[in-house]
């Protein structure tokens, strides 16, 4: 395909954002196809659990042999940074529950909005990654609700008058489809910016200046959408808790 000599939608071949679908699999007499969102996906948990592994032998080498490292270091900046980021919000008992999932929560959507650098599709510009990640979220902000607030959970859907009850009830339900399309609707933008930037423009045009643009779109970008999505869960589990064991 080229781009077209007459009026109308241009098509560019290079201009590729879609998800693909590669390998049809028989799904309990249902076919589904492994498409390019599993495909990454894969790829991110792989490099994430590599990478993991490595910062844990660093750091526990370096702590055997009773030395600082450039590895060790990192590794408790890191610890430290995340531990302060939960316990700001859920105090120290709260944090002990909930740190891991946001630490692992944190890793993986990063890991996804920066893979765009190295040449893959983000799996998070994929609607059906974000919305699941952001109902893994709800579910805990609705088990945090009844375990905490109990009976109150119900009585706080007619707050502050009765009137706002159908109100109050969309505005629970909606938790997890702003959380989820407002991260999706951010990467998958640069994602396309980025397909139609390659697609478009001629080979010279594509020399530096791709940098900058993977710089915020991936990396600038990325790491903002992925402390505004902990950042909400942190927020909206707390706020369910209350004042309890903090």
């Amino acid at each position: 395909m080229v781009l077209s000599p007459t009026p109308g939608p241009v098509i560019v071949q290079d201009a590729d954002f879609y998800v693909h679908e590669f390998f049809p699999v028989d799904f309990f007499g249902t076919t589904v196809h492994i498409t390019t969102t599993h495909i990454c996906t894969v790829i991110v948990v792989a490099v994430i659990m590599i990478v993991t592994l490595i910062l844990r032998h660093g750091f526990f080498k370096a702590e055997r042999e009773g030395k600082m490292t450039t590895v060790s270091t990192l590794v408790e900046m890191g610890v430290d940074a995340l531990t302060h980021f939960v316990e700001d919000s859920m105090g120290k008992k709260g944090a002990k529950k909930y740190i891991n999932y946001i630490g692992v929560l944190f890793m993986y959507i990063f890991f996804c909005n920066t893979s765009g650098i190295f040449g893959l599709r983000p799996p998070t510009a994929d609607y059906g990654t974000t919305l699941c990640l952001a109902l893994i979220t709800w579910l805990m902000i609705m088990y945090a609700d009844i375990r905490y607030n109990k009976w109150n959970m119900v009585k706080d859907l007619f707050q502050p008058f009765p009137l706002f009850f159908p109100m109050n009830v969309i505005s629970m339900f909606s938790t997890p489809l702003s959380m989820s399309l407002r991260l999706f609707g951010n990467v998958l933008g640069g994602t396309v910016l980025m397909a139609l930037y390659y697609g478009m423009l001629p080979w010279f045009a594509k020399l530096g200046i791709p940098a900058a643009l993977h710089v915020y779109f991936d990396i600038f970008s990325g790491a903002i959408q992925t402390y505004v999505f902990c950042m909400l869960t942190v927020t909206f589990v707390s706020s369910k808790r209350g004042d309890m064991e903090v």
